[in-house]
């Protein structure tokens, strides 16, 4: 006779499966992760060239984000660390100055503990001096030409209206006796010179309306009060506004400008300088 076959049941539970997760923790970079030996040059910021300059080799402190709390810096001759908590125990250290010459250091690639100082841990790293790095350096310069382009394109093409806008910001009053050609060179100038301020402020809305109220208070039609704080019609002395505190007069008025009574002032001295 055939065997019958058995038939397995299935247990089916209603309790649902508990997945594990791992948590994995992340750890912070290491400054030291990615160093490279070679030789590096330093410079004080903003080309300055004295004969010798001293910053401090000692008495700084470095917050280490992984350990979470300050750490001793100190550059010495017979350590082969900045530091001071990895000293050994019982050792003297022997101090040494750091001390640019004509603006500049030169470290060789051998002295370690100073680049490293310097490159990595020092507090007033880009803040009184800065590695030179071609490569970054390189970078940053491109981006400065092409701000320079940008705003030497939309000074070309700007109208002279905002041009004077724009140039009484840089050199306030001296604009209105500028003839067109003169506040034409000038504003090329100042792109120039001063790219990213230029292209913020071609880009400001307010910066036409700040230039439309000084004209006005320099053409009597308005007036501002001895402390900063009314601009009052330069006829009849009617309040038009208070300057609120800690605010910049013009900018201020710029802003009323654009409210309900403030472009009815607007539309009315608009008529009177034409």
């Amino acid at each position: 006779m055939a065997k019958k076959k058995q038939k397995t049941k299935k247990t089916i539970t209603d309790q649902p499966q508990v997945m594990e997760h791992t948590v994995v923790e992340t750890k912070k970079p290491n400054p030291e992760d990615r160093w490279e030996i070679k030789d590096r040059n330093y410079f004080l910021i903003n080309n300055k060239s004295p004969i010798s300059y001293q910053i401090r080799s000692s008495n700084v402190y470095y917050f280490d984000e992984e350990k979470g709390y300050e750490r001793e810096l100190k550059y010495t001759t017979n350590m082969q660390t900045p530091f001071v908590d990895e000293f050994p125990k019982g050792s003297e250290s022997r101090l040494e100055h750091i001390i640019f010459r004509n603006g500049s250091l030169f470290v060789p690639r051998n002295k370690q503990t100073l680049q490293k100082l310097l490159s990595l841990y020092h507090p007033h790293k880009n803040k009184l001096f800065r590695e030179h790095m071609p490569v970054k350096d390189a970078e940053n310069e491109l981006d400065w030409l092409e701000f320079e382009i940008a705003a030497l394109n939309a000074a070309k093409n700007i109208d002279i209206d905002m041009a004077e806008a724009v140039m009484r910001v840089e050199i306030g009053s001296k604009v209105s006796e500028m003839s067109s050609k003169e506040l034409k060179r000038d504003l090329l100038l100042f792109a120039k010179r001063k790219p990213r301020l230029f292209l913020e402020l071609v880009t400001d809305e307010n910066v036409q309306l700040r230039n439309f109220g000084i004209k006005a208070v320099e053409e009597n039609l308005i007036r501002l009060s001895g402390d900063q704080r009314t601009f009052s019609w330069g006829t009849t002395n009617r309040k038009l506004m208070t300057v609120p505190f800690d605010e910049h007069p013009y900018s201020a008025l710029a802003a009323w400008f654009k409210t309900d009574e403030g472009m009815e002032v607007y539309s009315n001295i608009e008529k009177r300088l034409k």
